[in-house]
């Protein structure tokens, strides 16, 4: 069982950035895809981004294509996504997860973080 925590959230302005970051309880984090998906109030949740287990390659939803990336170091079990530019319809709850597919859909992801809260004022 993989557990994982987020960090990072916070209030920022629009423009701003913010660096979130998912520590992984388990050394066979290297073998998992990790993604970022986020649900803003009265929204489902929506992908953001996935990254391979070699971080050889990583995939963004178009809304935030060119503003985030997504990395990983797999030495300290530990995911991030950097955050530039952001906008208030970033406003959400952000989830990091593991699984065994790169995948935009939600329900093929094994293991959830509790989210960490960003908010994006204009």
């Amino acid at each position: 069982q993989v557990q994982l925590v987020e960090s990072g959230g916070g209030l920022v302005q629009a423009g701003g950035s913010l660096r979130l970051s998912c520590a992984a309880s388990e050394r066979t984090f290297s073998r998992y895809v990790m993604g970022w998906f986020r649900q803003a109030p009265g929204k489902e949740r929506e992908f953001v981004a996935h990254i391979r287990s070699t971080a050889s390659r990583a995939y963004y939803a178009d809304s935030v294509r060119d503003r985030f990336t997504i990395s990983r170091d797999n030495a300290r079990n530990t995911l991030y996504l950097q955050m530039n530019s952001l906008k208030p319809e970033d406003t959400a709850v952000y989830y990091c997860a593991a699984g065994t597919a790169a995948a935009t859909t939600d329900t093929l992801y094994d293991y959830w973080g509790q989210g960490t809260q960003v908010t994006v004022s204009s």
